[in-house]
């Protein structure tokens, strides 16, 4: 059964949640930009939980779906924030951390900052470092511009109203950036990514496997997948390999 509450981040902003008791490593999704627990993916993963009796948490950051907060005041920092304290507030044991888009940035961020909890990490379209990679250094001058003079700008998006990208967001992401560097990381990692994704390169994926430093990475690639990769076969393919990772194949 799934319970829900809200959690309190200690500064009058409550992050709103959903968990299954079950066996561990507890599952923990991490939604992406402008997306929440309610989503296709993290709908799909609590109902293969609840049918297998594993543990799992989800959540919305501050300023999504059911949490408070505003969305404009949100940043990679503060949503990385939001993340680690319900993991530390609602969950016990060892982690398996799943991340969709932006939710890969941050399962990689909460995984360097917990390594020793860490069962392994799955990247759905995993976008690290997307803040400047696929926002600040595709826009036109005249883009920067707007965003330095307003602290808004408004861009279109294929998935419904606009979507708002703040200066905030922009100056706090150089902080987060993670592939710049080799990331200290030995748990498995699954990096599942789409060819046909228009938003974020399938090679980004590569670029992950390549910074991590585990020897145990797997990059699947789904050839007519685009960025959600939540067609059926496509949820099939993530409750597989997520199994696959907690129920491994016995030796020859």
């Amino acid at each position: 059964m799934e319970i829900s509450g809200r959690l309190d981040c200690g500064d009058g902003i409550e992050l709103a949640w959903r968990k299954i008791e079950g066996t561990g490593p507890t599952i923990v999704f991490l939604p992406g930009f402008r997306s929440t627990m309610a989503g296709d993916k993290a709908t799909a993963l609590s109902q293969w939980c609840a049918a297998r009796g594993q543990a799992m948490l989800r959540f919305d950051y501050s300023g999504h779906g059911e949490s408070g907060g505003r969305f404009l005041d949100g940043t990679i920092g503060r949503w990385a924030t939001d993340a680690l304290h319900v993991i530390d507030h609602l969950t016990t044991g060892r982690l398996v951390l799943v991340g969709s888009s932006m939710g890969g940035w941050i399962a990689l961020l909460c995984a360097l900052a917990r390594t020793e909890r860490i069962a392994g990490v799955i990247g759905i379209a995993a976008a690290p470092d997307f803040t400047g990679r696929l926002m600040w250094d595709s826009m036109m001058p005249a883009e920067r511009e707007i965003l330095r003079r307003d602290g808004v700008l408004h861009v279109h998006s294929q998935y419904g109203d606009p979507t708002p990208i703040t200066w905030r967001l922009i100056e706090d992401g150089p902080r987060h950036f993670v592939l710049n560097r080799p990331l200290e990381l030995g748990c498995p990692i699954r990096l599942l990514h789409g060819q046909a994704d228009p938003d974020v390169p399938w090679e980004l994926a590569l670029r992950i496997a390549e910074c991590v430093t585990s020897s145990d990475v797997e990059v699947i690639l789904v050839k007519s997948g685009d960025h959600r990769l939540s067609r059926p076969v496509d949820l099939s393919l993530l409750t597989r390999t997520i199994g696959a990772l907690l129920d491994p194949p016995a030796s020859i």
